[in-house]
């Protein structure tokens, strides 16, 4: 390990599914400037894309199945200690399709990011681009947030816009708005990582 490796701060990534997002982070990670690296990965069940992504670039992954405990709350405490072996300046959820516990949510309190495709506090849920065109909004977008014990409600770290066209269905919208949740993601999460974050109340202050 270099010393500008050492210095970085370190990420643990969830994921669920591809890891299109999870994909971003690696590769933004290999510069150094960055000021981050992905020091594991962690899924909610195995086979997964995002899981080989991790593995290709010889990241630690690991597996923790709901199914797998006999209650959510066990599950919830095994996580929690999976990531914090890893020792973790951030968490984020990178299409991670569980909701944590209290145990996660206590150990990481203002540490972990989930980023959501539309500009909340509208339309929060799993079909945020459906949802926004079935009410004909004229722009949506995706938000970037800490998550707390509601659903979608954490403070906000930013937001960007996107169009919704008069053409679009969910497939083109999701995918447009996909493409902007990236490239938000890896800026902000370099700002965070680089320039330090306060949350009071509902807002959070990058200097």
């Amino acid at each position: 390990m270099t010393a500008s490796e050492s210095a970085a701060r370190r990420l643990v990534v969830l994921v669920s599914g591809s890891g299109s997002n999870l994909q971003a982070l690696l590769d933004a990670g290999a510069d150094p400037a960055f000021g981050a690296r992905v020091v594991a990965v962690g899924a909610d069940r195995p086979g997964i894309t995002g899981l080989d992504r991790a593995a290709a670039v010889g990241v630690p992954t690991f597996v923790e199945e709901v199914k797998a405990y006999p209650s959510r709350s066990d599950w919830d405490r095994a996580l929690t200690a999976q990531v914090a072996a890893h020792q973790p300046d951030l968490v984020i959820s990178a299409g991670f399709l569980k909701l944590v516990g209290p145990d996660f949510l206590a150990e990481f309190a203002g540490r972990y990011l989930n980023t959501h495709n539309t500009l909340l506090p509208a339309f929060p849920g799993i079909h945020g681009p459906r949802d926004a065109l079935a009410y004909g909004v004229k722009i949506t977008g995706a938000t970037l947030f800490f998550v707390d014990a509601g659903v979608d409600t954490g403070p906000i770290v930013a937001q960007v816009a996107v169009p919704v066209l008069d053409d679009d269905d969910e497939e083109t919208l999701t995918e447009r708005i996909k493409e902007a949740e990236r490239r938000q993601l890896v800026e902000q999460v370099g700002r965070l990582v680089r320039d330090g974050w306060t949350i009071t109340g509902r807002k959070v202050h990058i200097p």
